[in-house]
């Protein structure tokens, strides 16, 4: 695993091997990846540059695309209602409990990833600039994060116990 710095460059990016894990590790979801080259603009990417792109059920990734931006647009695909799911491209219009909802699941399917991991995912989200009202994505699971667990839960996208149920948010 590379070394982490305060550059928010030196991430995890989403590899070819990457792409191949995300495809299988979102296929319960009926999301795609697809590959976009290096030298075109990501389609959906709402912050442009390296960061995933959301249109339809369709998750654009480059090589030099962050990990965490990809899992964090899969996880607004899981955690939007239907009807915006239906019709996304690009803005996930999602509200402020959504969001943390968001950054958590991403960091729980981060274990799903060979190599990678709740640790690694928290420490990208810092070097990328997420911001959290304790200081560190870290902190903030662990000590300020029931308000999404339990918004995960009661839309049945992780259980009790805090595992991921690969089910889309029905309402």
């Amino acid at each position: 695993m590379p070394a982490v710095s305060d550059d928010p460059t030196n991430v995890v990016n989403c590899d070819q091997q990457r792409h191949q894990e995300l495809a299988k590790l979102l296929q319960p979801y009926g999301l795609i990846i697809k590959a976009v080259s290096m030298d075109t603009p990501i389609p959906g990417s709402f912050f442009g540059e390296r960061e995933a792109g959301l249109i339809s059920n369709t998750l654009y990734l480059r090589y030099d695309t962050p990990l965490h931006s990809a899992l964090h647009e899969a996880c607004h695909y899981i955690c939007m209602c239907p009807n915006r799911r239906a019709k996304i491209d690009t803005d996930a219009e999602g509200d402020y409990d959504e969001e943390n909802a968001v950054c958590y699941l991403q960091i729980l399917l981060a274990d799903q990833l060979n190599g990678f991991g709740q640790q690694r995912m928290m420490t990208d989200m810092d070097s990328w600039g997420y911001t959290f009202r304790l200081g560190s994505a870290e902190a903030w699971f662990e000590q300020d994060a029931e308000d999404a667990k339990h918004w995960l839960q009661h839309h049945h996208l992780v259980d009790a116990n805090e595992v991921v149920t690969f089910r889309l948010r029905q309402s």
